[in-house]
């Protein structure tokens, strides 16, 4: 426990750590590049930790509460009154104030789009480094009446594209469809039948109504829910615990698990739902050990969840081992990248999700999916740790994905952020001077209010998950 919570620490101040930086160091880049005079780097809040002046003259800052950070340029206070007194005449050319319009929109919208730009490097990185590896997006069931087998699909059909976007692993099927979270109309799967094709080309369209789809949900599972089974690991035994109910039962190393009371298993997790449900029962077991059926008699022993939540428990365990190298070569999907070919995917990639985030913040705001989703601090601490020990192109892929979310959420026009001061300045572009300070102070309250409200509500998902 306490390994685990150092490491979720340490995975949050350095992912915090990473995008503040990097989002900081855009609004420092352009600002030097545009002539204006920084007085102080800062990454972090609070009393500083460390503090040293540059070659350049800049008072470089870290301080301990990573949530954020600033660039203090020369007449950046003053930019509503050109003629303040604070700057003198000598300096006027080094201020934010006294900078053409352009330039100053260009120093605001740096720091996002330096948060795109780390994206776009990442997936690139990512494309270049792995390539796309995944699980073909082949259903190997579809429970009866469910949405999906109302709508026609079947055992073995392979989802080739969802609303027109093409999918070629099952991780793209479900990321297009949590782009739907929320909304009301029809799924549209394109799917190559396993049994006739109806085209020429074999596949055709199956349209799945949806209503208000899984908005109320934290932890939506879209293909789930339309009672579609992806890939299970095969419930193969890889060890049994000494003293337990598997033991007892007979089950060895190496047992295939193939029925349970003479209804067939589809996979590991599938074995594991039968058995949490079936505690203190008599199961009919089937196995398949060195090439023969063998039948067995489990009777899993009760245990309890942290929740309290009753369930059945035999002392087995599966081997741990990647999911893919279980596959079998056609449930497989490779595609490698050399330098130049892997630019258009991270692009593409970092546009995808940046319209998710927009849309997924604009279904939050009109009430189509739950304000739960809000996650803050201690749930981004958890996820960064898990994706650590994952391994470096999932944390990288969870840092992208972060980056690209700090970039989309500071372009809305809030007061205080930095898409506030962008719709400051193209009203000022439209009227031909500056908003009125009485304007930008009530919006700067109104920022406030709304910010600190957000950030509150994230803590409390966050306690509450904890609960």
């Amino acid at each position: 426990m306490i390994i685990e919570l150092f490491i979720n620490a340490l995975s949050l101040l350095l992912t915090l750590g990473i995008l503040v930086t990097i989002h900081e160091f855009g609004h420092f880049w352009v600002a030097r590049r545009c002539g204006v005079k920084v007085l102080r780097f800062s990454i972090g809040f609070g009393k500083a930790v460390k503090t040293w002046v540059g070659k350049d003259g800049v008072e470089y800052v870290i301080a301990p509460i990573p949530l954020g950070g600033y660039v203090k340029m020369l007449g950046q206070e003053d930019v509503a009154v050109a003629d303040s007194s604070k700057v003198t005449a000598s300096e006027r050319h080094m201020s934010f104030a006294f900078k053409p319009l352009w330039q100053r929109m260009a120093i605001v919208a740096a720091g996002p789009l330096a948060n795109f730009l780390l994206a776009i490097i990442i997936f690139w990185l990512i494309n270049v480094s792995y390539g796309l590896t995944g699980i073909a997006p082949i259903a190997s069931n579809v429970i009866e009446d469910s949405p999906a087998y109302q709508a026609g699909l079947r055992e073995g059909d392979e989802i080739v594209a969802v609303d027109g976007e093409a999918t070629v692993t099952w991780r793209q099927v479900t990321l297009q469809m949590l782009s739907r979270l929320g909304e009301t109309g029809e799924l549209d799967l394109t799917i190559i039948p396993a049994a006739a094709s109806s085209t020429p080309d074999g596949a055709q369209e199956i349209l799945i109504p949806i209503s208000r789809w899984l908005g109320g949900q934290t932890e939506p599972s879209p293909v789930t829910d339309l009672g579609i089974v992806q890939f299970e690991i095969p419930a193969i035994i890889a060890g049994v615990i000494a003293g337990g109910r598997a033991e007892s039962g007979g089950l060895q190393a190496g047992d295939e698990i193939l029925e349970v009371n003479g209804s067939p298993i589809r996979g590991w997790m599938h074995w594991v739902e039968v058995i949490r449900s079936s505690p203190e029962l008599e199961l009919n077991v089937v196995a398949k050990r060195q090439g023969i059926d063998t039948t067995l008699q489990l009777r899993p022993e009760t245990g309890q969840l942290e929740d309290g939540a009753v369930i059945g428990t035999i002392g087995a365990f599966v081997q741990e081992t990647s999911l893919i190298e279980l596959l079998p070569p056609e449930m497989r999907r490779e595609i490698h990248f050399n330098v130049f070919s892997a630019v258009v995917p991270a692009l593409q990639e970092t546009w995808d999700k940046s319209v998710f985030v927009l849309n997924s913040v604009k279904k939050m705001v009109t009430g189509l999916i739950s304000v739960k989703n809000i996650n803050g601090p201690i749930t981004i601490a958890q996820i960064a740790g898990e994706t650590a020990v994952y391994g470096l192109d999932v944390y990288l892929g969870f840092l992208a994905l972060l980056s690209i979310s700090l970039g989309v959420l500071n372009l809305l026009p809030i007061p205080i952020l930095d898409g506030g001061h962008l719709f400051y300045y193209m009203i000022e572009a439209i009227i031909r001077r500056p908003v009125p300070e009485r304007i930008q102070a009530w919006g700067l309250q109104i920022g406030l209010i709304l910010i600190s409200g957000i950030m509150v509500l994230a803590l409390y998902n966050d306690v509450s998950r904890l609960l």
